[in-house]
């Protein structure tokens, strides 16, 4: 329960003299004028989610700012004394993407690391979340952190803390980190007056390094010689991918790439899109229309950090259509998959990795190639501590998730959207060197390892009684399950909270071996399934829907897809979202 007194009483701590003005008389004007701004506000500290610390710019403890941000940087400084390789040489790396303020926070990191007596390598502006990755590992940080919201909408910001090893944290680290943040108690122990003699920039050197690593993930070098002027056209979203990843896609060799150039210009207030997200239709509008101006028949975006991607294929009627993320998944994943095998490169210890709400047809295609296949809770994070745990037994060589991320390679721990484009063109080169385009090539996927299709559906309730709400409506679930879902009897419920997978027929009980997380996943006896998860960094509860069937020649998809359409609706509608 919200008290009002107390949360007045927290708000009024940010009216001394310790913080700015501008920031006093932000909290003045909520004390006096915006009751339920001042609760959103200060109703709760931002937490660090599955990707690390987001929130709405502002004034207040639940809003990113440099003081929210000083106490991470901070409380993650402690931390990392006590648990650096070396604490007498601590080196983080930072990076910001364009968002308002991202350049200003990301000074404000360094300054507070070299105040404490770490080496702060700064990249020289914006650049993609996955560089950071790999610049972790290239120059040994203990750490690293991205000022970046992804793609959430422009009031938001955020603090992405990877480990070592490239990937974002874990546990204990992340609870640590989160300790060590709490234990702050003023924004009075914020190390300040920081050494600029201890920040190394990075720029182009870097750049050239990773690049060199993308290249290194090209499988058919010879296809893309003979089809280089496939007609490409992408779109950075105004965020960090405006510069590299056309420098990946001349590296591989196509020669026909086109970019929207009113979105080539990085600003962190997205003028010219409704969202920043390539999951979004609209957010690819432009970029589609120039392809149908340019005649080009592949369209590609990353969000303003450049770790995801959104693709849309040139369907035969001659429209686009985007793909899910689990679609992009399964093309890349078999094109990885399949011509390592049929170039012999493929030694028995392959594996790939995709999440627990991601589509079943990556395992399908991983099993008929002989490649293993490891599921993981929601996260790239759980990637990289994956990969952390088999490097050196087994290798790792793709793998992705259904909210648009895919990784290839080992050389980042995060998700890159800038290699996976190079390869999405380098498929659409192939399946063009066949006679065949990439819609084409997605509908034999489907013929030989089975037609699957998702839905995501987002409930989102805002601010503190949003937050009650989700609580109480995954505690409905979790306590009585349905029995049935439109016609069909729920036969199984995984719960990862309690780490239980319950027969609901027999009430035999079998563990999950995953670590706990707050998600719910129900199985219907038609082989639908739904799985319910709050967002890890937005205020909202997703349901994603399968449904699968098999299908065994092209001519069947439309009607097919139209039947696992309606069995997911009925879903929906029998759930009352």
């Amino acid at each position: 329960m919200i008290n009002i007194d107390d949360i007045r009483k927290r708000a009024g701590t940010w009216l001394g003299e310790e913080f700015d003005e501008p920031t006093r008389r932000e909290v003045q004007n909520l004390l006096e004028n915006d009751e339920k701004g001042l609760i959103d506000a200060f109703y709760q500290d931002l937490e660090f989610g599955t990707g690390g610390l987001r929130g709405i710019m502002g004034a207040g403890t639940n809003r990113m700012n440099r003081y929210t941000l000083g106490m991470a940087t901070q409380g993650l400084a402690n931390y990392l004394k006590k648990h650096a390789v070396n604490p007498a040489s601590i080196k983080v790396a930072i990076a910001h993407d364009c968002r308002n303020n991202s350049s200003y926070f990301a000074r404000v990191a360094a300054d507070i690391f070299t105040a404490n007596g770490f080496t702060a390598c700064l990249f020289e502006a914006l650049r993609p979340t996955p560089e950071l990755s790999y610049a972790i590992r290239l120059y040994g940080c203990d750490a690293g952190v991205n000022i970046t919201a992804s793609h959430n909408p422009k009031e938001y910001n955020g603090y992405k803390v990877s480990w070592n090893d490239g990937g974002q944290v874990v546990s204990p680290h992340d609870k640590g980190i989160i300790d060590e943040v709490r234990s702050i108690k003023s924004v009075t122990e914020i190390m300040t007056g920081g050494d600029d003699s201890k920040i190394i920039i990075l720029g182009a050197e870097t750049d050239e390094k990773y690049l060199a690593e993308v290249k290194a993930l090209s499988i058919n070098p010879d296809v893309i010689k003979r089809n280089h002027d496939i007609g490409i056209v992408y779109t950075p979203l105004h965020g960090t991918g405006y510069k590299i990843v056309p420098d990946a896609l001349a590296l591989y060799g196509f020669t026909n790439v086109h970019t929207v150039k009113e979105q080539s210009v990085p600003d962190g207030n997205f003028p010219t899109i409704h969202s920043p997200n390539p999951e979004d239709p609209d957010a690819l509008s432009m970029a589609v229309a120039l392809a149908k101006e340019k005649g080009a028949d592949l369209v590609m975006a990353t969000d303003p950090d450049g770790d995801r991607l959104g693709v849309a294929i040139r369907k035969p009627s001659g429209e686009f259509v985007l793909l899910n993320g689990n679609q992009t998944g399964a093309l890349l994943t078999w094109y990885i998959l399949s011509q390592k095998k049929q170039n012999g490169e493929l030694r028995g210890n392959e594996y790939i990795i995709y999440t627990i709400v991601t589509s079943d047809l990556l395992e399908s295609i991983a099993n008929k190639n002989g490649v293993k296949c490891y599921k993981v809770l929601t996260g790239f994070k759980y990637f990289a501590e994956l990969m952390r745990d088999l490097e050196g037994k087994e290798k790792y060589i793709g793998g992705g998730e259904e909210s648009f991320g895919y990784l290839a390679g080992d050389y980042v721990r995060d998700k890159d959207g800038v290699s996976a484009i190079a390869l999405v063109a380098e498929a659409a080169a192939w399946a063009r060197d066949r006679g065949k385009t990439l819609w084409e090539l997605l509908l034999d996927i489907y013929a030989e390892y089975g037609l699957y299709r998702e839905k995501l559906i987002n409930v989102v309730r805002k601010g503190a009684e949003g937050a009650a709400e989700i609580q109480k409506m995954m505690a409905g679930y979790r306590t009585s399950p349905p029995a049935g879902i439109a016609g069909s009897k729920v036969i199984k419920m995984d719960d990862y909270l309690t780490l239980l997978s319950t027969d609901l027929l027999t009430g035999k009980k079998e563990p999950l071996h995953l670590e706990k997380s707050n998600v719910l996943q129900f199985f219907l006896a038609n082989g639908t399934k739904i799985s319910v998860r709050p967002s890890g960094t937005e205020p909202k509860i997703k349901f994603y829907f399968s449904a699968s069937t098999k299908m065994t020649d092209t001519p069947q998809f439309e009607k097919l897809w139209k039947g696992l359409e309606d069995r997911i609706d009925d879903v929906i509608r029998d759930l009352g979202l």
